[in-house]
């Protein structure tokens, strides 16, 4: 898990909304939601996994969220997005398969039906509804009070719902435009929240039927119940008139302001942007900029209609844009604005809490370790880490801190020059002489503290060069290691002493991952050299022996000593051309270059 992604969980909000995980090219391979995104985000990244979890989880290189107001609109927005992105990882609603709307149709003999089609043809949409049982049941209920017609085609004579009072039977007797109105409008008024009042008559029956003994019928109603109430939950994620539009939020503080646009697609929100940057202007008249420029500058295309908050000058824009712009007060539009205007006050406070974070673990980090070791704020901390296995390669690495981050432009290599054998004291002493003298010489940048892996051996060897021969002072500590390789102490003064660290403080865990860092540096280029070194061999410059051939000869003979003491028909014997073979030999027993194993 990377650093970046430790961070943004620690800053998750506890509410429910929709995830996106991302790859190392920014694509998004999975889309989630969650009642509680704090939770579910975190799950992935503790505890065990299955294979297929693993994979993903091994993918993941950044996420981001959208925060919604329930689980039902988290569900409707992953539904659109999962449809929208079509992520690898998700196997489910990739298909055209939609959630089902109660519509009430446009006919002269209206009916009530479910659909998973929403067409532009006049009819009365209300969903969509994720609990597909709950919406069918919702329908039986609304067909027991309200009797419209049943049947898709006009019988010749009334049918079983007739005589149920559940049809008005307009296929043999005569039934006003009025009164069909009227139904529609009680079902619309049911379907837009008018519901409450049956769904206490349902509870006041269910009581009934309990005291009555009754409790296959209670149960029944008990079970209405729950299906209205889960039919009813108010979700924002869609809209039913297909309209295209744009809905903005904004939150500002410490002259920083975040900007959230959501993109609702034939009435579907399908994708958002989100936009951070400092400003030094009034609010409002920094709102009315971006919403400019996001148009005119970004080429955003226009939609058919551009929701704003209140406090927006509609007709500045209207008049910039060129097209509808409009602050809702009240129903759904309004609610999405407060959500967009919500997720941005989010995203601001997050990224507060990054800088903060970001800031206690590396400059107050720094800050503090200064005090630590009674010195000035050590802004510039150069790190130095020696490598090498039974003295063969030797090498050296310098690792840069600034102000508690690395500064990988100014990380420098060594390769050991005047020291034989694996003599650590000395290494340190050519690696620092040879770092401050070029310092010295090109006038480059001191450092507030030079760190040292090692112990009191290292930091009086790197002292006797600053000091004795460089005629520098420069505040010098030293890194020691426990037995599992780890950061255990930290070494200070003359003599040197040990500065008591907390173990989980900050200015600890910059210290670590200083010789972390330091230590990886020059374990790459240790390997580096040792890979180079492996590779070459007097076999590379012998005409007929490639990669392949070389390989088959050092499996076989060992070293290039023992290709020379053997025959040419023992070399042939594996395979190669006899006139190669002979050509081997000829070059390797004429080399004057010494042998290579």
């Amino acid at each position: 898990m990377n650093q970046q992604i430790k961070e943004k969980l620690s800053v998750l909000p506890d509410q429910p909304g929709c995830y996106l995980m991302k790859d190392k090219n920014g694509t998004i391979i999975y889309v989630g939601k969650s009642k509680v995104l704090k939770n579910r985000v975190r799950s992935y990244f503790t505890g065990a996994h299955d294979g297929k979890t693993q994979r993903l989880v091994r993918e993941i290189i950044d996420f981001e969220y959208i925060v919604t107001s329930s689980e039902i609109e988290a569900l409707i927005l992953e539904m659109n997005m999962i449809k929208k992105y079509d992520p690898k990882y998700n196997v489910m609603l990739k298909d055209d398969k939609t959630y089902p709307y109660l519509k009430v149709t446009a006919e002269k003999q209206p009916r009530l039906i479910v659909t998973r089609n929403v067409k532009k043809d006049k009819g009365k949409y209300f969903g969509p509804y994720p609990n597909v049982i709950a919406a069918r049941e919702t329908k039986k209920l609304l067909d027991r009070l309200y009797p419209l017609r049943k049947c898709n085609t006009m019988p010749d004579r009334v049918c079983l719902y007739y005589h149920m009072n559940q049809c008005l039977g307009p296929c043999e007797f005569p039934v006003s435009q009025e009164t069909n109105r009227d139904i529609v409008q009680s079902i619309t008024s049911f379907l837009n929240g008018g519901h409450k009042a049956i769904k206490k008559d349902l509870q006041t029956r269910m009581y009934e039927a309990s005291e009555e003994m009754d409790f296959e019928r209670a149960k029944e109603l008990r079970d209405q119940i729950e299906h209205i109430e889960s039919v009813m939950e108010q979700q924002k994620m869609t809209l039913n008139d297909q309209v295209d539009r744009d809905i903005f939020g904004y939150a500002y503080d410490k002259g920083w302001m975040c900007v959230q646009v959501f993109f609702v697609r034939q009435g579907k929100l399908i994708e958002r942007d989100v936009a951070l940057f400092p400003f030094f202007d009034d609010p409002e008249e920094t709102f009315h900029s971006y919403i400019g420029r996001f148009y005119l500058h970004q080429n955003h295309p226009y939609p058919k209609q551009v929701l704003v908050p209140v406090t927006t000058n509609v007709e500045l824009l209207e008049e910039l844009l060129e097209t509808k712009v409009h602050t809702p007060i009240r129903g759904r539009k309004k609610e999405l604005v407060e959500l967009a205007m919500k997720n941005a006050d989010i995203a601001l406070k997050e990224k507060f809490a990054l800088i903060e974070q970001d800031e206690e673990r590396t400059i107050r980090a720094v800050e503090k370790l200064g005090e630590q070791l009674n010195i000035e704020t050590p802004h510039r901390i150069e790190a130095f880490d020696n490598s090498n296995i039974q003295g063969t390669d030797p090498v050296s690495a310098m690792a840069v801190f600034v102000d508690g981050k690395p500064y990988k432009n100014a990380y420098r290599k060594y390769k050991i020059r005047e020291v034989e054998g694996p003599d650590d004291y000395d290494t340190m002493r050519e690696v620092i002489r040879r770092r401050y003298k070029r310092v010295l010489k090109d006038e480059l940048p001191l450092p507030d503290l030079i760190m040292v892996d090692g112990a009191k051996g290292q930091m009086s060897a790197a002292v006797e060069v600053l000091e004795n021969e460089l005629g520098l002072d420069i505040p010098l500590c030293g890194l020691a290691k426990d037995d599992k390789h780890k950061t255990s102490e930290l070494l200070y003064g003359n003599p040197p002493q040990t500065v008591e660290l907390d173990r989980n403080s900050q200015e600890f865990y910059l210290v670590q991952r200083i010789q972390d860092e330091v230590h990886r540096f020059a374990l790459s280029f240790h390997r580096q050299l040792r890979g180079k070194g492996a590779i070459q061999s007097e076999l590379d410059n012998i005409p007929g022996v490639g990669e392949k051939r070389r390989r088959l000869l050092l499996r076989h003979f060992k070293s290039v000593t023992e290709i020379k003491q053997a025959a040419s028909q023992d070399i042939a014997n594996l395979g190669i051309p006899l006139p190669v073979a002979e050509e081997i030999l000829r070059y390797l027993n004429n080399s004057e270059e010494p042998a290579q194993e």
